[in-house]
C-alpha cells in the first residue's frame, strides 16, 4: 500500500518526475559522478545535530525558503532575482544554528540546487537539500552538488523505493532525513531507520498535516512515545518560540528544523537568536 497523496503534493510530484528526465537529459549520471570524485567528504551533518552540550540544548537546522505553495512569497525581496542565500546562512551560522536546511525546488518554491555550494564554501555549518526526491538520480545529484544530507518523504514514496534511496545515501556518505506525517508511514518507516548504520538516519515529524496545510505542534509531541530512539528525532514546521523548543525537550525532542517563523523576519539570524535565547 502507497502513501497517501494530496492534490497539492501530487501536482508536485509530477513535476518533479518530468524535472527529472530533463536533468538527466542535461547531464549523465556518468559526469556526476565524476563531479563527485573531486568533491571531499561530506560533512557529518547526523553529529552536528544531534550532539548536545546539555539538557537545555536545542539544535536547530535553520531553514533558507523564499516561498511555498501555501504561504507565497515569505517576504516581499525574496521574489527579487538574483537571490543569495548567503548572507542568510551566514546569519544563521553566527546565532547558533547547528545545521541549515537549504531548499532546492524551483517551480514551488523558488529554489536552486547551486544555492548549496554557495552556502558550504561560506560557511562551515552542514547543508541538507531540501527536495521532493523521487528518483535515485537525485540522490546522485544531491552529493555532486555538495549536499552533506538529503530529505525523504515517506508521504512521497514507496516503501521499496524509500528504502533503496536510503541505502543509496548510506553509501555516498550523506545523512538521510526521513520525514513522516502520518502514523501509519511512522509505522510504515520506522523498522528501516537507522539500517544497517544508525548514524547516517534522522526520522523528522513534520507538524504541518499536507491534507489542509495546518500546523500543529502537539503533532510532534503525540507521535513522540511511539518512538525508542528519541536522540534521532526532529520535529518540523510550527516552532516558533524559545517556549516551543522547551516543550520539545521535555518531550525529550532537543533537535528542530525551523524555516518559516524565521524567513519571516527581516534579520533571519536575529530571529534564531532570539528562539534560542
Amino acid at each position: 500500500m502507497g502513501p497517501k497523496r494530496t492534490t497539492t503534493l501530487r501536482q508536485i510530484l509530477e513535476h518533479k518526475e518530468r524535472e527529472v528526465a530533463e536533468a538527466k537529459e542535461r547531464t549523465s549520471l556518468e559526469e556526476l559522478k565524476e563531479r563527485i570524485e573531486e568533491l571531499g567528504r561530506p560533512r557529518n551533518f547526523f553529529a552536528a545535530v544531534t550532539k548536545h552540550k546539555t539538557r537545555t540544548e536545542t539544535s536547530v537546522i535553520a531553514e533558507i525558503k523564499r516561498k511555498s505553495p501555501s504561504a507565497g512569497w515569505i517576504r516581499p525581496e525574496y521574489e527579487r532575482e538574483p537571490f543569495d542565500p548567503v548572507p542568510i546562512a551566514r546569519q544563521y551560522h553566527d546565532a547558533g544554528a547547528s545545521a541549515i536546511s537549504c531548499l532546492t525546488d524551483e517551480r514551488f518554491f523558488a529554489g536552486k540546487l547551486e544555492y548549496i555550494h554557495a552556502i558550504r564554501d561560506a560557511v562551515k555549518l552542514p547543508v541538507i537539500r531540501k527536495d521532493f526526491i523521487v528518483d535515485p538520480y537525485q540522490i546522485w545529484e544531491s552529493r555532486a552538488a555538495g549536499a552533506d544530507a538529503v530529505l525523504l518523504i515517506a508521504e512521497a514514496l514507496r516503501e521499496s523505493m524509500l528504502i533503496d534511496l536510503m541505502i543509496l545515501a548510506r553509501d555516498l556518505e550523506l545523512t538521510a532525513l526521513v520525514e513522516i506525517h502520518d502514523p501509519e508511514n511512522l509505522m510504515r518507516v520506522y523498522p528501516h531507520i537507522g539500517f544497517p548504520l544508525r548514524s547516517y538516519f534522522l526520522l523528522g515529524i513534520n507538524n504541518r498535516d499536507l491534507t489542509t496545510m495546518t500546523t500543529d505542534l502537539g503533532h510532534t509531541l503525540r507521535l513522540v512515545d511511539l518512538i525508542d530512539d528519541k536522540d534521532i528525532l526532529v520535529s518540523e514546521s510550527g516552532i516558533r518560540t524559545p517556549e516551543d523548543l522547551k516543550r520539545l525537550r521535555d518531550a525529550k525532542v532537543r533537535t528542530v528544523l525551523v524555516g518559516e517563523s524565521l524567513m519571516r523576519e527581516e534579520e533571519p539570524g536575529a530571529a534564531l537568536r532570539e528562539l534560542l535565547a
